[in-house]
Parts: C-alpha cells; structure tokens; sequence
C-alpha cells in the first residue's frame, strides 16, 4: 500500500483580501479557512504534513501547532513552487507520495480528496492533477490536454493566449506525486513568467518533457474546490458552509422556520424539536439544548443554553450559561460570566455582567445586574441597579434566597442583603442588610399646595 503524506501551501499574505490579516487566518462561519482544509486532510490518515508558512507566520503556528504539523517557513516568497520546495528536508528519505494543497480551499471536502487519491492509486500515477470546468474561469490556471487525453501542460491566467484563457476546464491547485520526482522536478522550475515567480504548474510541462504522463482527475463538484481570493469570495464561502450548517440542523431535528436568514458558526450544536425564527445568528462555542424557542434578532455567542429555554425577540447572550425552563427577554443583553438558575427570568432591557442569578428569580425589566450573586427565589422590581464600580474597582452585590426588592432600588457596592429581606421602592442601598429585614432609604415626602397668584404656600406632610 503507498503512503502519502501532504504538503499544505499557507505563506501567502492575500494581496486581493486587502487586510492586515493573512488569508489563511480570514474567517469562514466562525473559524480560519485553513482549519477545514487541515480537518480534510486529517482524514486521510496520512504520515505527515507539512504546512508552508510565511507571511504572520507566528500567528499561524499559534492557531494550529496541534502536534501532528511540520510547520515550515518560506522567505522570501517567491511561488508555490518555491513554497513546496522549502519541504525537502521534511519529505527526505519518504518512498510515498504527497498531496499538494493550498490553505484557502475551505470548501474542500474529506470525500473529495479521499476519491483523488483513489483514482491517483487505480491509475498507477506518479503525477496527478485535480480538476474541474468552470463557467467563468478567470482568474485560473487553465489545463491543456494532450490527445490521448492526458494533462500536457497548466497555463496561468497572466500568461494564457485567447484561445486558452477560453478553456473552462482550470487547475485547482490540488496535486498528488510521487516524491523523489516531486523533488527533482521542482529543482528544474525557472521563473521565466509575469510574475517571476516559480510556478508549481510548470512540474507539468517537465513531467511531459521526461515522459511522464500526468493524469489529470476532474470533479463535477466545483464548489468543494473554490479557492478563496478575495472579501467576495469570503462571503461565497460563508453562505456555502452557513447552508450546509443549516440542512445538518435540521437533519438532527431543529426548525428552521427560514433557513436562508439564519446564520451559525462551524462547531455549535443544538437540540432537537428547538424552534429558531427568522434572523438569528449563532456563533462560536455555542450549544443550545432541546424544545428551546429563539425568537427573531437574537445574537448568541459562546454561550450554553439548557433545554425548553426561550430567547425573546432581539436578546443578545455573550458567553453566558443558562439552565434549564428560562426566560430570556425581548430585548435583554446578557454579557460575559452570566449565570442564570432554573426557572428564571430576565425580562425586557435587562442587562447581566458577571453575576449568578439563581433559581425561579426574576428580574423583568429595566434593571442592570452586574459584578452579583442573586439568591434563589428573589424578585428584582424594575429599574434596579447594582452599583458595582466606584471609578477604580468594581465591587460585589450579594442578595440572598427569597429577597424582594422594590421597584427603583440602588445598591451601592460592596454590600450583602441577608436571606428573606424586603427593600424598599426607591431605595438607596449602602449598608448590609440582615436576613428578615425592611430596608428602606428615602427623604420625606413635602407636598405644597398651589394657589394662583399668591405662590407657593408651603404645607409639610410626613409619609
């Protein structure tokens, strides 16, 4: 049986993305592109991998130094031919073949190359080609097949006459040969072209001239090799793996009540028989659990949900964990470090930062809860805050089990309310309150009554 190992080509800046960012780091649905391209090749249970890096090369090798990739740097750059040669000493002395890539082929898929290496083997290849027509091929290396129908030679773009560039059959950068004559054909590339640059493609013009025949492997599926050039391609590639997101969902048994305006990132999960209206987008390491409700405009991020939670019109959770039977909105935001109990509430326009909220309490609306522990079975009356910050830290509220709090309250932090403690509405909250107590903190009511034309005549009423 023949080895393989592979050589992933990841060292280009992008010139066309027109970012500060490396193409291969661009995200596509929530992760780089080279991620999908390493979990395709993953599959194949190669020997090894080479990855060829340059441009932020530190970046790279801090998002995917899993243990398995020989990471090895090219500079200056100067082709992908160049780049593969830059793998010689990893590849020295290997009696297999290596499958050549490039790290903006997102798309690819594990099948797809499992079938190139198929067809490479049933047809005793040293060099084969992967392939596939294209309606609009600019932009592409086009393939020029001999009579016999083997792959004669590889045109770039730049350098293609009319007849050629009218050829829709394209290059897709994905290669299989054998190494020794890898090696050997690569040492005879000259950067005799516009970019002066050593071109891979030109392995084929040399493979002909030694009487090799290149074999050239075409896919109906085009999409799978799409590489990736540019912000519009970034988008093509996102509604792509967005879709095939979307049908693995509902396959699992989630409704997708419009499947076109639904949006999740690569990797999150979700539970069967939950219902996601219209517009909501659902990204990094998300989970949401069964028989939940996302209503339309919600944003959850790196967020854990429990089962028969519903998310109301417009919330937006940020690396938030919520338990089971919960209520969350319309129009809350719940930030990083929120920790919501079972059978809770967090009603409309409120907001909760790093604080525990506890078992069936509820805070319905208008109310900011940050930097808090929230008891079990305490009502939250509307409009309260906890004032956490006093200009150079923040400090702690802490409200235990079975507290009500009336409408209007400030607690000014650090301060703890004892278990089964009532506040008062409109309260000013600065000092510890003991369990079964009434809080409460206000000025006394004057009320003075208006007579016209002869101002105000005061009239004290204590309340």
């Amino acid at each position: 049986m023949k080895r393989y190992g592979a050589v992933i080509l990841a060292a280009g800046k992008g010139t066309r993305m027109k970012s500060n960012c490396c193409k291969v780091l661009h995200p596509v649905a929530g992760r780089p592109m080279l991620a999908y391209v390493l979990d395709a090749v993953r599959t194949l249970s190669l020997d090894r991998i080479g990855v060829v890096i340059g441009h932020q090369a530190e970046d790279v090798m801090r998002c995917f130094d899993d243990g398995d990739l020989n990471f090895v740097k090219q500079d200056p750059q100067l082709g992908t031919g160049h780049a593969v040669k830059q793998c010689y000493e990893l590849f020295q002395g290997f009696d297999g073949h290596v499958l050549i890539m490039c790290g903006d082929t997102p798309l690819v898929k594990p099948e797809t190359l499992d079938g190139f290496i198929r067809y490479h083997d049933e047809n005793s290849s040293l060099l084969s080609v992967l392939t596939t027509n294209l309606e609009n091929p600019f932009g592409y290396g086009r393939i020029l097949r001999d009579c016999a129908g083997n792959v004669a030679k590889i045109v770039e773009e730049k350098d293609a006459c009319d007849p050629e560039k009218a050829i829709k059959e394209i290059n897709t950068g994905i290669y299989i040969v054998e190494c020794s004559l890898l090696f050997r054909l690569l040492d005879r590339l000259k950067a005799e072209n516009a970019q002066k640059e050593y071109y891979l493609t030109d392995v084929v013009s040399w493979a002909n001239r030694e009487g090799v025949t290149v074999h050239g492997c075409r896919t109906e599926d085009s999409c799978v090799v799409m590489g990736v050039n540019s912000r519009s391609d970034v988008a093509a590639a996102n509604g792509v793996v967005w879709n095939r997101i979307r049908w693995e969902l509902m396959s699992e048994g989630t409704t997708l009540l419009d499947p076109s305006s639904f949006y999740g990132d690569f990797g999150i999960t979700v539970g069967p028989d939950t219902v996601i209206y219209p517009n909501v987008m659902i990204t990094g390491n998300s989970s949401i659990g069964r028989d939940c409700v996302i209503e339309p405009g919600c944003f959850i991020n790196d967020s854990r949900i429990g089962d028969r939670v519903r998310v109301l019109l417009g919330s937006k959770l940020d690396d938030v964990e919520i338990s089971e039977d919960v209520s969350i909105g319309p129009m809350a935001h719940l930030r990083p470090k929120a920790k919501i109990g079972k059978n809770a509430r967090i009603g409309n326009f409120v907001e909760v930062k790093n604080t525990t909220v506890g078992d069936r309490t509820k805070a319905a609306h208008l109310t900011y809860l940050g930097d808090s522990q929230i008891g079990d079975d305490v009502n939250i009356g509307c409009g309260t805050i906890t004032c956490n910050y006093d200009g150079k830290k923040k400090h702690r509220t802490i409200i235990e089990n079975r507290c009500f709090v009336g409408s209007d309250v400030q607690f000014v932090a650090p301060v703890e309310i004892g278990s089964g403690s009532v506040i008062g509405a409109g309260s000013t909250i600065t000092k510890d309150v003991p369990p079964n107590s009434l809080a409460v903190s206000r000025s006394k009511q004057k009320t003075f009554p208006l007579r016209l034309g002869q101002g105000l005549a005061p009239k004290n009423e204590d309340r």
